[in-house]
């Protein structure tokens, strides 16, 4: 049986793809600008991403004995991330800009797992969040050079 805290972590990380998923969607949805073919596409590449990550936490956190929050309301008081309803107003850098502070935020809460997963030898998860976080690295990277700025970190 999976220790409780890496359970309760897993379901928080649930939480914040799912409303991710839902924030990258209102940029998809409300992006206009002469980047819009791009950032439109690039938005919808990122919540594809986001749902296979989403699922595959909830499957592992089902594996270990778990129950993944299911439910917009779950999500939201439960994420480390915020829902801002007005972001749908944002210019398209502004948007861009938003997510590279989501994807810092979310980079930080994995390497938190990250930790965690392994003080409990949950080598599964550890894995599974290890390589959630490369993927997040070249996300920011790209986004950041969108933007014209480096890869710090």
């Amino acid at each position: 049986m999976a220790h409780t805290e890496v359970q309760d972590y897993l379901n928080k990380l649930v939480a914040t793809e799912g409303l991710f998923y839902i924030r990258l969607h209102q940029f998809h949805w409300y992006v206009k600008g002469s980047h819009f073919f791009v950032l439109h596409e690039k938005f919808e590449e990122l919540y594809d991403r986001t749902t296979e990550e989403l699922d595959e936490v909830a499957e592992r956190l089902l594996a270990i004995g778990g129950e993944p929050y299911a439910t917009l309301e779950e999500f939201k008081e439960h994420s480390v991330l915020e829902e801002r309803v007005e972001d749908k107003k944002l210019s398209e850098g502004e948007m861009v800009e938003a997510l590279v502070k989501d994807y810092e935020t979310i980079r930080t809460f994995v390497g938190e797992g990250i930790k965690l997963t392994d003080e409990k030898e949950d080598v599964v998860s550890n894995d599974l969040l290890i390589e959630m976080k490369g993927n997040i690295d070249k996300t920011l990277w790209m986004l950041k050079a969108y933007l014209g700025d480096s890869a710090t970190r």
